[in-house]
């Protein structure tokens, strides 16, 4: 299995480029120059993200995607950024901004002010998620600019911690089944003539964490979310851009091959909190431990994971420029797996997290690659009514 060397260029194409692109399509002017996709100038766009859609699966696993497929060819392949998670995408995706600068920097990380880990997907007794992540997102760039911006997801996100941390600004519309979010999509596109919609769609991710990315199962969701796409092509107005991308890939990874941090009392000398998630651990130490706790993670793991220091972590760029504010929040060491590889606590994790067959989090090239499929304006300058 591949794993990139090196961190994302986070001044090229990557999924922090996403939205800054659309917005600059839309002509706002915050964002102007912003493109790196070459984007078609248009007037509305509807942006759709696929969780766990990866570009690697979607290749491996085109035949049951004939819309996505053909679409491939102009397709852009994209790192997600790191960690390989859906908390710190939707902060790169929502600001345009790498992790280190928006401050959500994994699945559970370490909230300073308690000494308590936050999982960033929940939020649940999380602090001011503006406090957390103060930076203007795109959403709200462009609605200052005049543009109708609309997000379309299930009811439980609108409001929530990591909503209203990343993906703040316009109106949402809550709608559970992906077929009326594709209607509302179409609605609120055409009632506008200078709009953006963000519509989201999890179940991709949900069906690869049971029953793995590899799964009839995870074939057939992707065959239900190509025909929606094709559908919402075809209905929105002639002069609207269609913009369809995704927050990570995933691997399977056996259950057997998996360490258990319960049965290894020595990797756990030192260290205070885990965070982060099984394909890519965070781990905060008691003062002073951090070389001695390396050096025996290091010894136990070989090279099944890469351990590294947060400073070098940040000096190497995985987490792009980092406020000051967000790096006691990354931990004292990042342990990021290798081949098809990961850690659990069963212990400390939950049940649910344990049994996920599907994983993400790593930097190998099936979870960090996403896609950026334009499907650009059928006419261009077209009324759409």
């Amino acid at each position: 299995m591949t794993h990139r060397s090196h961190a994302p260029d986070w001044s090229a194409g990557t999924l922090a480029s996403v939205l800054p692109s659309v917005a600059d399509s839309l002509g706002v002017r915050a964002f102007a120059g912003a493109d790196r996709f070459g984007l078609p100038p248009a007037p509305r766009c509807v942006v759709v993200l696929v969780d766990g859609l990866g570009y690697d699966l979607l290749a491996q696993r085109g035949g049951h995607a004939p819309f996505l497929r053909g679409h491939l060819p102009t397709a852009r392949r994209i790192p997600c950024g790191f960690p390989t998670t859906t908390a710190t995408s939707m902060g790169s995706f929502g600001t345009g901004l790498p992790p280190g600068s928006h401050g959500l920097v994994g699945f559970q990380v370490l909230d300073p002010e308690t000494d308590r880990l936050l999982n960033e997907l929940s939020w649940e007794d999380g602090p001011d998620p503006l406090r957390w992540q103060p930076s203007r997102t795109v959403f709200q760039a462009a609605e200052d600019d005049g543009v109708a911006v609309t997000r379309v997801g299930p009811r439980y996100f609108d409001g929530s911690g990591l909503t209203n941390a990343a993906l703040r600004g316009g109106r949402f519309v809550a709608a559970k089944r992906l077929e009326e979010r594709v209607t509302a999509s179409v609605e609120n596109v055409r009632a506008t003539r200078r709009s953006l919609v963000y519509l989201y769609w999890g179940d991709v991710d949900k069906v690869g964490h049971v029953h793995g990315c590899q799964s009839w199962q995870w074939g057939d969701e992707l065959e239900s979310v190509d025909r929606a796409l094709a559908d919402l092509a075809d209905r929105v107005p002639a002069d609207t851009s269609l913009v369809v991308t995704a927050d990570h890939g995933m691997v399977d990874v056996p259950f057997e091959q998996r360490l258990d941090l319960a049965h290894e009392p020595s990797l756990m000398q030192g260290v205070r909190h885990v965070g982060g998630e099984p394909r890519n651990l965070q781990l905060y130490l008691e003062p002073g431990a951090t070389d001695a706790v390396a050096q025996t993670w290091r010894g136990r793991l070989g090279g099944l994971a890469h351990v590294m220091s947060r400073e070098q972590a940040v000096d190497e760029g995985w987490f792009g420029l980092t406020r000051p504010a967000v790096l006691p929040r990354i931990g004292d060491l990042v342990v990021v797996m290798q081949d098809r590889f990961a850690v659990v606590h069963s212990g400390l994790m939950r049940k649910e997290i344990l049994a996920l067959l599907g994983v993400h989090g790593s930097t190998s090239e099936a979870e960090i690659a996403v896609p950026v499929i334009v499907v650009p304006p059928r006419a261009a300058g077209a009324g759409g009514g």
